[in-house]
């Protein structure tokens, strides 16, 4: 008996090490990331905070550094979002609701759900590939507006369906129950007691989509988005820019006050991140907390 305790109290102290070592481990790891993470932030910071005027965001894109702005990729970033939140919302919500409430457990929906899911990690370069034989080419709309918003949307499409799915999935059973035993139909049952109760997910899955959106620059630079832009779009079909294509373009250049101009372009991102990731968790927390 005293063996067994004595071995069982080894075993006790030998996963006690264990843990701790792994404890400080991770520990190492998070530190180390935080560290390089703050020192990339602060550098930033350091480069761009002098270069934030409002000349940035008066003067369009120029080859001289003391005149160059980002009031064009700016303007087109805004425009981009606008466009892409109503028709991602629509088609990612819709789709979600109708894989989830309608589409059954079936064979092809499993293989549908598979893809949706691939999809949803898919390299964001395989969807400029994507938008510039489709839009650009296939359907000839060249390098405008409409191209990057439909070329976006596919890209976030995938991510909102998932993050929907997993919403609405999370609705408690009995809801439903409750709803069809006062005699509502499926519809009225989905659309006024699944949503309400799902939608702090989807919206925060739908924000965050769009959070990734406004920062990639591989897909619209595979449509052929321009880096010199020194006008507004006026309407769907006009060339646009976005600011991390901008960014890119200053960063590219030998000289030292581009380089400075595109940490100002990236603490305005920084910025714009910020609050939507802000916006994200402020619904969640609102609409939890009158569920």
């Amino acid at each position: 008996m005293e063996q067994l305790n004595l071995g069982d109290s080894k075993g006790i102290t030998r996963r006690r090490r264990s843990d701790q070592a792994l404890h400080l481990l991770f520990l190492a790891c998070t530190s180390v990331g935080i560290i390089v993470l703050m020192a990339l932030l602060v550098t930033i910071i350091m480069d761009g905070v002098h270069r934030l005027s409002p000349d940035l965001f008066t003067n369009y894109p120029s080859r001289s550094a003391d005149r160059a702005g980002m009031k064009s990729p700016i303007v087109g970033t805004i425009y981009l979002l606008l466009l892409m939140t109503p028709i991602s919302f629509i088609l990612g919500v819709g789709a979600a609701i109708f894989l989830e409430e309608y589409a059954g457990r079936g064979r092809w929906i499993r293989l549908i759900q598979l893809n949706i899911s691939t999809l949803a990690g898919v390299p964001s370069i395989i969807y400029g590939i994507l938008g510039l034989a489709i839009f650009v080419r296939g359907m000839g709309l060249g390098r405008s507006l409409l191209s990057g918003v439909l070329t976006m949307t596919l890209l976030v499409l995938p991510i909102i369906i998932v993050a929907s799915q997993e919403a609405i999935r999370a609705v408690p059973k009995n809801r439903r129950d409750a709803s069809f035993a006062l005699g509502a139909t499926k519809w009225q049952t989905v659309s006024r007691s699944v949503l309400p109760s799902a939608m702090p997910g989807i919206m925060t899955g739908v924000i965050l989509a769009l959070s990734r959106a406004i920062g990639e620059t591989a897909p619209l630079i595979m449509i052929g988005a321009l880096t010199y832009v020194a006008f507004l779009p006026e309407n769907l079909m006009d060339s646009f820019s976005v600011m991390p294509i901008q960014i890119f373009n200053w960063i590219s250049r030998p000289s030292q006050a581009f380089h400075e101009l595109a940490a100002s372009g990236i603490i305005l991102l920084l910025i714009m991140l910020f609050i939507m990731n802000i916006t994200a968790v402020w619904i969640r927390n609102k609409y939890s907390k009158n569920l």
